[in-house]
């Protein structure tokens, strides 16, 4: 399947990634070009690429990958014919049908070729993919990539109609994967294809109800037991980061230092408001002119003594809120004494899950029964076995019936005689 080098090579089929949403398959050919919208790519300048290489243009700007394919990538990029299975309804009904390494699997509409691609890697080459498929142009399109993409010896593909035809196995296949339209014209086909020497499965793959509701009647004439649907459904999660929030503790102690400094401000306010009304007193009392020298003294000395204490208690309120800044800028240190102060961690990132608001809906319904299977008629041969050792047990028991019969009779005649 696939290039298993690890460098790219001429003719090789490649996945470029060039965004999340916007990936697609080129067989790469030497003297071609690949433009993009990050500027032009030659298909020689892939040659001797390792896979998952990041490819930068000669301009300088922008960049894509390119990969090895996969099933995975493939059903991502591949060429749309018909709608197609994506990976959530692949990896369901590839578990369901218990298709495991060696197992025979029959696929009827082979379409894009999406469903295809996983099962041929799963069975490997111990194990075989027969797919059918009614549009002779897809037939062709998917026959080719097959070819390209070295799958031949495990998938083998045929232009026919299963629902009027059959399939072209009996009795040998380990599990039948139906898309179709009408998936009930083909159940007793399926059925013959399916083994009868151990439990078998089949899957039914319907994008309407009223579709699922004819095929669970056809599956029950059918015998099929164990009739059951599902419908798969995906809700991406975004993930993103948020920085942690704080302890409660942090946050009280900003609080509370806040309130401290409000205080502060507060009483330098009441203190400047002081100093100004004495400012203006004097100055009113200046302008009458009488003054006596004893009562300019004690004025001096005591507006010398009130500014000196105003001064000094806005010099100790700068102060305090100088220590202050000081530590809160340093942080808490840990108390030697005690042992019960903790260092504040460095802030971190927690990391938060949001469902998508917009995400994919109904695909289809995916129908699966199991095919029990009955008790076996035995063979010819040992059925003359059974019956050889029964007439043996017979012709026992008579031989002992009339040895007994003689030996009895002829205790009678001696008594007689």
């Amino acid at each position: 399947m696939w290039s298993t080098a690890r460098e790219v090579a001429a003719g090789d089929t490649v996945i470029i990634w060039l965004t999340r949403d916007l990936v697609q398959p080129l067989v790469i050919a030497p003297g071609k070009d690949f433009n993009t919208r990050y500027g032009n790519f030659k298909h020689s300048d892939f040659v001797g690429v390792p896979y998952g290489s990041k490819v930068v243009p000669k301009s300088g700007k922008g960049f894509i990958h390119i990969l090895k394919p996969t099933p995975e990538l493939w059903t991502i990029a591949l060429p749309h014919r018909t709608q197609i299975l994506y990976l959530a309804d692949i990896a369901l009904i590839t578990s369901y049908l218990g298709i495991r390494k060696g197992s025979k699997v029959i696929e009827a509409g082979t379409g894009s070729a999406s469903f295809s691609h996983s099962v041929a890697r799963t069975v490997g080459s111990a194990g075989h993919l027969w797919s059918y498929e009614f549009h002779e142009a897809r037939f062709a399109k998917a026959k080719e990539e097959f070819a390209r993409h070295g799958m031949e010896d495990v998938v083998t593909i045929q232009h026919r109609n299963v629902c009027k035809d059959g399939f072209t196995v009996v009795d040998e296949v380990d599990s039948v994967f139906l898309d179709l339209p009408a998936p009930w014209d083909a159940v007793e086909h399926a059925k013959k294809a399916l083994r009868k020497d151990c439990t078998t499965r089949i899957c039914c793959f319907s994008p309407c109800m009223e579709q699922v509701l004819r095929t669970v009647s056809a599956l029950n004439e059918a015998g099929f037991a164990e009739i059951t649907m599902y419908e798969t459904l995906l809700r991406p999660i975004e993930v993103f980061q948020i920085p942690q929030l704080p302890d409660v503790s942090v946050i009280s102690e900003k609080l509370k230092h806040s309130e401290a400094k409000r205080e502060e401000k507060r009483i330098r306010q009441i203190a400047a408001n002081k100093q100004g009304k004495g400012k203006r007193k004097r100055d009113e009392t200046g302008e009458e002119g009488a003054w006596d020298a004893g009562n300019e003294h004690a004025f001096n000395s005591k507006r010398a003594k009130t500014d000196k204490e105003d001064q000094d208690f806005i010099v100790s309120m700068d102060v305090m809120e100088n220590s202050s800044s000081t530590v809160n800028a340093v942080g808490p240190s840990p108390s030697n004494e005690t042992g019960n102060a903790t260092l504040v961690p460095p802030p971190s990132k927690i990391n938060i899950a949001k469902a998508l608001t917009e995400v994919r809906g109904h695909t289809s319904y995916l129908t699966f029964a199991r095919l029990i299977p009955i008790a076996v008629a035995p063979t010819e041969s040992v059925a003359l076995r059974e019956a050889t050792e029964l007439e043996g047990v017979k012709g026992t028991i008579t031989d002992n019936s009339v040895s007994t019969a003689g030996t009895t009779m002829s205790s009678t005649i001696e008594s007689g005689s």
